[in-house]
């Protein structure tokens, strides 16, 4: 019984000496907040309990990490104040902002703002050495692998060969299986489009020579003009022991997203609480090392809360007046 009740005793005593070096809440800010992420096991749940128990400590108020089904879900969440605040593709953003994808049967989500850059998605076209293809056209008619028909890669890898005039054949299935049926030849190619690096790529390089398929400037600059939530991204030589240059690419950046109504001082706060501890957001999972104020900039269109704004010029990062809300 001592023993315990001199535990609690330290822990408040730690609760104490803690607690001083943050600032308190507002209190005119919500008691508690809630964050939409994926399902446990993704990215994006491990990304995002972290940025929930970091948020937490430095901002005073309770942040739930909400598993979900993903971007989509979060969109709608924030859109009808059944989450405060998610985590997105910006493609998913796009479409929801535009109303143009399926799932928004035209409504346009536009309570959204965003908050901080997460990290890359990143499109990755890989050979074996020994097929001796070298360009995407090259590909025209033959088997590629995008991995889930509903993921990233299922969603885009057709429109992306669309744009480069190239018609594949699409095959959809599990990443644990592309290497596989790459090297099995039940493949000619794999298009992907997910963090780096990826297990898929080692494990067949592991085995026999991969070459990466490269997109010239102009591929890269079409692309994005006919999908316009892509920005140019880049793989840096020895990411994969095969890679001996840097990759010139295209990539989908991860967002936070909150709600416009959110008081501008508790995103502010919420802001630099998430830039100024990204090393320890890096050590929970290593795609946040990508978490740096400069990427905000490669957000396109989706208007930045003022909370956020005000972060970003007082380090100067000059956020472009078109994603300056209005209202």
């Amino acid at each position: 019984m001592f023993r315990f009740f001199g535990f609690v005793l330290a822990a408040c005593f730690l609760a104490i000496g803690t607690s001083t070096t943050f600032p308190a809440a507002d209190p005119d800010w919500p008691k508690s907040l809630t964050l939409g992420t994926a399902s446990p096991g993704g990215v994006y749940y491990v990304y995002g309990e972290g940025v929930a128990r970091i948020l937490t400590e430095k901002l005073g108020i309770t942040v739930n990490a909400l598993p979900t089904q993903g971007p989509v879900h979060n969109v709608k969440l924030v859109e009808s104040g059944g989450a405060q605040l998610g985590l997105i593709t910006m493609g998913v953003g796009l479409q929801g902002w535009n109303g143009t994808g399926d799932w928004t049967s035209g409504q346009r989500f536009r309570t959204m703002r965003a908050l901080f850059p997460m990290y890359d998605t990143v499109l990755q076209i890989v050979v074996l050495r020994r097929s001796g293809r070298s360009t995407v056209k090259e590909l025209d008619k033959l088997r590629i692998g995008v991995g889930p028909r509903a993921g990233t890669g299922g969603v885009y890898v057709p429109e992306i060969m669309k744009v480069l005039g190239v018609s594949p054949q699409i095959q959809y299935g599990s990443f644990a299986d592309a290497a596989s049926e790459l090297l099995a030849a039940q493949y000619d190619a794999l298009a992907l489009l997910t963090g780096i690096p990826v297990e898929v790529f080692q494990e067949a390089e592991a085995k026999e020579p991969i070459s990466f398929i490269n997109l010239s400037s102009e591929q890269i600059e079409a692309v994005r003009r006919a999908i316009p939530e892509f920005t140019p991204s880049k793989i840096t030589a020895g990411t994969y022991s095969t890679l001996d240059k840097d990759y010139a690419t295209l990539g989908v950046y991860n967002f936070a997203i909150g709600r416009a109504d959110l008081p501008n001082d508790l995103v502010y706060q919420l802001v630099k609480a998430i830039h100024e501890n990204q090393p320890r957001l890096a050590q929970i999972h290593s795609a946040a090392r990508e978490t740096l104020p400069e990427n905000a900039l490669k957000d396109t269109f989706l208007p930045f809360h003022p909370g956020a704004i005000r972060y970003y010029r007082e380090i100067g990062i000059k956020i472009p007046e078109s994603l300056v809300p209005t209202n």
